[in-house]
């Protein structure tokens, strides 16, 4: 078959595809026979209702399925024939106008581009490196022990301080005015533990049990509740109990507590080590590698397939859909969405996706069983039980290609740095772990 293609823009074609009536008339008589075998309907017995009965009732339907497969599987094999790597689907109309005997069409569509990927050894990478000190241990440790703190009661004329559990009965007007929200009793919370606005935890610090006080507290600008958000309101807060908190200490005990294969203080620590080191190294493999995908797209030169394009606004579309309907949203189907909105982020997805490919099929960078397997035993060391995370992993197809997915964009990341001009720079533990 002769396939004559025609360049309508950077990445459209065109191409002409002809089906013979015959072949057509053939596979519909086919299908129609095939279904009179089964079919059922009322005063014939199933499989005795009559061609001629059958084709009418479903001529029409089958007849657009058929072409529907023959024209696919011409375009298909044409597309094959001319080697063209076809993005998205093409737009297909029949012509006016066809040679006897036989159904013309005219396929439109785009073609994946040539990616052009300058020199990276001009590339400048900034990576990043940290590493788990002391005092990170330390913190950590801290945060375990507040996890597992007791409260017991101050005496009455013990002034509420940081750290404490107080009991408050609370109500805040705007000129005024009562507002949804702005009332409770018996309501408690830890100060400085942030669950309050600091102006509230501020007011109630120093306060001792039966006192009550006033004070003005202003809502930021972007606080949730809309309906405050921005305004200021007069709060009478009234102190009912005060509870002081006790932490326990670093020792053997807190160690055997909290499941610790070597339940002592240098277990403890070793422990909270090795799984803090693992989260550092996983949060610099993802900052870093967001650094060299920014130099890679950067020394890219390519088109965009615009179907390609538009098929990654549609996902991106349906993602907030999605995030909409957790969140609780009603009528999240239905919430306008302009696709402008989402067009920035669809092209720098398709075109990082194909400038990964192009690289990844260029300098065989491809995941390797081993790889895989190994990337797996990593995440599952830190559960309690590794083999059984390692089996639900290889377990499902969909759970394994993501997790190849992440090892190709590793070794791209690898392959990009041995080749660019690398930046080091040093990140303290606290601002690495502050980074979402």
């Amino acid at each position: 078959m002769i396939v004559t293609v025609e360049t309508l823009d950077k990445l459209e074609r065109k191409m002409t595809l002809s089906l013979p009536v015959a072949t057509v008339h053939a596979e519909v008589q086919a299908r129609l026979k095939k279904l009179a075998r089964t079919v059922k309907m009322d005063g014939f017995r199933p499989g005795k209702v009559p061609m001629n009965v059958v084709a009418q009732r479903y001529g029409y339907s089958v007849h657009y399925e058929v072409m529907n497969d023959k024209v696919g599987e011409a375009f298909a094999n044409a597309a094959n024939e001319a080697k063209l790597r076809v993005a998205g689907q093409p737009r297909i109309t029949e012509k006016e106008s066809s040679p006897e005997g036989e159904m013309a069409f005219d396929a439109v569509f785009e073609v994946y581009p040539e990616v052009k990927i300058a020199d990276l050894g001009t590339a400048e990478v900034q990576r990043i490196a940290s590493e788990v000190t002391d005092a990170a241990i330390d913190k950590t440790l801290d945060i375990l022990r507040k996890q597992r703190r007791t409260f017991a009661q101050r005496p009455q004329e013990a002034a509420a301080q940081t750290g404490d559990r107080v009991m408050v009965d609370f109500e805040g007007k705007i000129d005024g005015e009562p507002f949804s929200g702005g009332k409770a009793e018996d309501f408690q919370f830890i100060i400085g533990d942030g669950q309050m606005l600091k102006e509230f935890e501020d007011a109630t610090a120093g306060m001792k049990a039966g006192e009550s006080k006033t004070f003005q507290l202003g809502f930021p600008a972007d606080y949730h509740g809309k309906d405050v958000a921005g305004k200021s309101a007069d709060f009478m807060v009234t102190l009912k109990k005060v509870e002081a908190a006790h932490l326990p200490e670093v020792n053997d005990a807190l160690a055997k507590s909290l499941g610790i294969a070597e339940p002592t203080v240098e277990g403890l620590r070793a422990d909270v080590r090795k799984n803090l080191e693992r989260e550092v190294k996983f949060r610099l493999l993802a900052r870093n590698k967001q650094a060299v995908m920014d130099a890679l797209v950067a020394k890219a030169e390519l088109d965009l397939p615009k179907a390609s394009v538009q098929a990654e606004v549609g996902r991106l579309m349906e993602g907030a859909r999605a995030d909409l309907k957790q969140r609780g949203i009603k009528d999240a189907d239905t919430t306008p969405m302009p696709e402008d909105i989402f067009l920035p982020q669809a092209e720098r997805r398709v075109r990082l996706g194909l400038v990964v490919a192009e690289l990844v099929r260029s300098q065989n960078l491809q995941a390797k069983p081993e790889q895989i397997k190994a990337h797996i035993d990593e995440l599952a060391a830190s559960y309690e039980k590794p083999a059984e995370v390692v089996r639900w992993y290889f377990g499902d197809n969909n759970r394994l290609a993501e997790v190849e997915a992440i090892v190709i964009e590793n070794n791209v990341t690898e392959f990009v740095l041995s080749k660019a001009v690398v930046i080091e720079k040093n990140m303290s533990f606290d601002e690495l772990m502050a980074q979402n």
